[in-house]
């Protein structure tokens, strides 16, 4: 085995041994990656006061400040609303039981012409109850269990502690950090390491601030344009909406059918279904010519294909931790992937030329000649080949 067979196979190990800590400690690494993740939209903000002349510190505190008045007026503004929009769900909950009833499930029915007693309401209603009943047992054992666990507790009240504690020490010492794990790069990839981590800064910049931004302004757009149509509970769609856009299509299909059904049960007239389909039209050509564009841009290059993946991938492998960091992952992942494609592209494995046994060229190209000129409506060339 030669020498660089015998790095790459030891940087191989080391990545994977590293992955494998990180689905060992997943439990426990949900703080410290909402910290890092809080720590790594503020710090571009610090490094700009820093250019201003003011100190590291001070730099850090006015930063962390802002980002907790922040965080509390949002809160202060939100919690109020989210609990007269749900107060209102549960208030209309009979009515929407009731629509379904005896419009929606007959309208299914004889669309597919099923049976009469394929959706017997009462059977249905039963199942319900019963689940709703399930879960509320469970419910209840859980919060009996968290409340008699007085380490439940602890770790609620440890973690709301310790994020906003770990982003400050990160943040202030994101730039120092980054300095010593540079230097702990092995020098012959260094110089590799660097440009790839460079790249990959300014497409999770991109991202993360990006669809922050475009998750705000459809969460607001939605719920501001539902109120104004009349939907009683669309401040609270829209917020739902706005919160799933980070998956492709998934706010738009969840918002737009909860809106569809809010609308048909508070109205049930085909203006008020025209309008709801008018909010969401133009909120997917707000995101998709004017949010995604200026906001996000196109550095990252995932495919919705592959932004469900990876959400659904990172869900099962680490939970929840998981699901939050799927898709800044797999930005990363197709930096790497256009590394390792330029590096195909000049390997010999590439380049190499066809062995003479191999398909002749000539043959192809005067196919393909053929194939255009009888496609223009001109005679075919002499086949000259033996």
């Amino acid at each position: 085995m030669t020498h660089d067979n015998s790095r790459r196979w030891q940087m191989l190990a080391l990545v994977g041994l590293v992955i494998f800590v990180i689905w060992l400690l997943a439990p426990v690494l949900m703080p410290f990656a909402l910290a890092a993740m809080l720590a790594y939209l503020g710090d571009p903000l610090a490094d700009r006061l820093q250019r201003l002349g003011m100190g590291r510190t001070w730099a850090v505190s006015i930063v962390f400040t802002v980002i907790i008045i922040i965080f509390v007026g949002v809160m202060l503004l939100l919690v109020p609303l989210i609990q007269r929009q749900v107060s209102n769900l549960i208030d209309n909950l009979p009515h929407y039981v009731e629509w379904a009833r005896t419009v929606a499930l007959p309208w299914v029915q004889q669309r597919l012409h099923l049976e009469p007693d394929t959706f017997d309401t009462d059977k249905v209603l039963a199942a319900i109850r019963e689940h709703i009943g399930s879960i509320g047992s469970i419910a209840a054992r859980a919060i009996t269990r968290v409340t008699q666990s007085g380490m439940g507790i602890i770790t609620w009240m440890t973690n709301a502690v310790l994020i906003p504690v770990v982003a400050f020490y990160l943040l202030r010492d994101w730039d120092t950090m980054i300095a010593h794990i540079q230097r702990l790069i092995p020098r012959s990839v260094e110089p590799t390491v660097v440009r790839l981590s460079r790249e990959s800064d300014q497409v999770l910049g991109a991202f993360v601030r990006g669809q922050l931004l475009v998750m705000l302004a459809l969460g607001v757009f939605y719920g501001l344009a539902l109120t104004l149509v009349g939907v009683s509970i669309g401040p609270l769609i829209g917020m739902i909406a706005g919160l799933l856009s980070f998956v492709p299509y998934l706010g738009f299909m969840i918002g737009f059918v909860a809106a569809l059904v809010a609308a048909l049960v508070q109205y049930g007239d085909w203006t008020h279904v025209i309008l709801v389909g008018v909010v969401f039209t133009i909120g997917q050509l707000l995101e998709g010519y004017v949010l995604v564009p200026r906001l996000v841009g196109g550095k990252i290059g995932l495919h919705p294909v592959a932004v469900i993946f990876a959400v659904l991938a990172g869900g099962h492998l680490f939970g929840f931790l998981g699901v939050l960091l799927a898709l800044p992952a797999a930005s990363v992942v197709v930096v790497l992937l256009r590394y390792v494609f330029a590096r195909y592209r000049e390997s010999d494995l590439y380049r190499e030329p066809a062995t003479p046994d191999g398909p002749q060229t000539l043959d192809v190209e005067v196919d393909v000649d053929v194939v255009v000129n009888e496609h223009r409506g001109k005679p075919p060339l002499p086949d000259d080949r033996p």
